[in-house]
């Protein structure tokens, strides 16, 4: 967090293109792009680490290195190691994931590694999986984000086997299925087998319940929005989701020990799926309680 040396770790877009336009271009032939396509990607992919408060961008320099130079995309930085320690820190203080890109943090915070039994995110931001996205020059606070799109999907998909009862070698295939639901506009067997999850639910996932349930949807649905267009909005201990796709338009209101009838009302009272009656795609609502004590689905409806 020094500007003098803001720039000295990873590669900026000037020497990206200085340096390595003739790989990029290379890679974008390797991978049927043009070349305005093949920046985009890598932008996307592995800029975005800001060390100092309105310093550029930085490219990570391992991911794009390994990129050029064998002329394929993958996610090199992510997978040279693996989390666990920083998700069992998340886990051991009850940590609303969502609050990972809201939360405000002052600059000694951040510098401090002292607190992270009380707080994981300055662990998080040292390591490389957050980064400085805005400043409060008035408080003095500083608010953090995922870096690119490497850094989030790999996260993401890491905590999803740590927050679900889903197998970590079996985490793909289970996201699979749940985008084959949405495209194919099955919206019972989506449910069905989001309750299925749950009804698996491990017990050894402790804490405050309805953390679990926040934290465990906020990861499900994250990793589904790199599939499908997913917002998420979170409000008073619940969430309320929009799913879509090219054929299909999913409004989703979640509560917690209420009913399923509860929560289709207010997404009529509310008027959430009113912007989609006249999209010609299919539209459907759906309500869904969580029961906080047996830590299941235990009512959902379909309409």
């Amino acid at each position: 967090m020094d500007n003098r040396y803001a720039d000295i770790c990873g590669i900026t877009e000037a020497e990206l293109h200085s340096y390595f336009d003739e790989g990029v271009g290379a890679l974008a032939a390797a991978n049927s792009m043009t070349k305005e396509e093949c920046y985009a990607r890598l932008k996307r992919d592995f800029d975005g680490y800001h060390f100092t408060v309105g310093g550029q961008g930085m490219y990570n320099p391992f991911s794009l290195l390994n990129t050029v130079g064998r002329g394929q995309f993958g996610d090199y930085w992510f997978e040279t190691g693996t989390p666990t320690f920083l998700v069992r820190q998340l886990q051991k203080t009850d940590y609303l994931l969502e609050d990972m890109t809201r939360e405000e943090l002052t600059a000694d915070t951040l510098g401090s590694i002292d607190i992270m039994d009380q707080n994981p995110l300055p662990l998080l931001f040292q390591s490389g999986y957050l980064t400085i996205k805005s400043y409060n020059k008035r408080f003095d606070e500083y608010r953090l984000g995922f870096p690119n799109r490497e850094v989030e999907q790999g996260f993401t998909k890491f905590l999803y086997p740590s927050y679900t009862p889903v197998p970590r070698d079996r985490s793909s295939f289970s996201v699979r299925n749940f985008v084959r639901d949405v495209e194919r506009g099955n919206a019972e067997g989506f449910v069905n087998r989001l309750a299925a999850m749950f009804a698996d639910g491990d017990y050894r996932i402790v804490g405050n319940r309805e953390i679990y349930f926040q934290n465990t949807l906020y990861v499900f649905f994250k990793l589904l929005g790199f599939y499908v267009e997913v917002e998420r909005h979170t409000c008073d201990g619940r969430m309320d989701i929009v799913m879509q796709t090219a054929d299909c338009v999913y409004v989703i209101e979640l509560k917690v020990d209420k009913t399923a009838d509860e929560a289709l009302r207010q997404i009529d009272e509310k008027g959430y799926a009113e912007p989609f009656v006249a999209d010609s795609r299919r539209l459907f609502k759906i309500g869904i309680n969580f029961n906080s004590q047996t830590r299941k689905i235990d009512d959902w409806r379909v309409v």
